[in-house]
């Protein structure tokens, strides 16, 4: 499909808009779902520790370990959740998730610290942690890691589908914007070939309805039938007479 010169850097123009508005799209649409979807899953697992650190007053209290290490089983199965692990409050962990045992880097880290960190554990993968002090830390704090490969999963999904749609528009704008150039290019191949015709003085019968558009084109090819020194030049909008009969 020839493209005239003329119009080829307005249909590159055209491309160059629809990719940055697909790349200024994407990039947006990714930072949007990768934000709300973090902070989603972090309020929500502050919410958890909130509710385990409530839950297991008492237990801690009575000293019963074994109902403990059950209820932190129960809420490490909702989707997200990788660990649990509750500590005292002198630092002994009462009970935990992790197979077979605690990484060095949470036995490491700072017990206290109920602040959101992010952890990288070697053979298991990055984590986002948050927690929740139990009784005002008094009776010890609640620890929760969430898996931040499940949240780019799912972000993954959520902006595959976008993307495809992007994709799509975009394909079928280049179609589009290739087509709606081609058919404005057609009357300016009609001048051309007609500014050679009367160039080249020939005696060819006036292309009438070139002659009759009311358009730039037209102008252009009325203007070469003035220059050519024809005197018949039809008005916009009217037909060329027949100088043929």
């Amino acid at each position: 499909m020839k493209i005239q010169r003329l119009f080829q850097k307005t249909l590159f123009g055209i491309f160059l808009l629809f990719g940055v508005i697909g790349v200024s799209t994407s990039v947006l649409c990714i930072y949007t779902v990768d934000t709300q979807l973090s902070e989603e899953y972090e309020t929500n697992s502050k919410g958890i520790a909130k509710t385990i650190a409530d839950a297991s007053v008492d237990i801690i209290l009575n000293r019963e370990l074994s109902a403990l290490q059950s209820l932190i089983d129960q809420f490490v199965e909702i989707q997200s959740i990788s660990y649990i692990y509750i500590t005292s409050d002198s630092g002994e962990f009462l009970a935990h998730t992790f197979v077979p045992g605690i990484p060095v880097e949470i036995m490491e880290s700072d017990w206290r610290s109920t602040a959101t960190v992010q952890r990288s554990l070697p053979g298991m993968g990055d984590y986002v942690e948050v927690g929740n002090p139990i009784l005002a830390g008094i009776a010890g704090t609640v620890h929760i890691g969430m898996d931040t490969g499940l949240i780019a999963l799912k972000i993954q999904r959520a902006i595959g589908q976008q993307i495809y749609l992007i994709s799509t528009i975009f394909v079928f704008g280049v179609i589009a914007a290739i087509w709606l150039v081609n058919l404005a290019a057609k009357p300016v191949e009609r001048l051309l070939a007609y500014a050679v015709e009367v160039a080249r003085d020939e005696g060819t019968a006036p292309d009438a309805e070139l002659l009759v558009r009311d358009d730039e084109a037209g102008q252009v090819a009325r203007l070469f039938q003035y220059v050519a020194g024809v005197s018949d030049i039809p008005k916009p909008g009217h037909s060329l007479p027949d100088t043929h009969a």
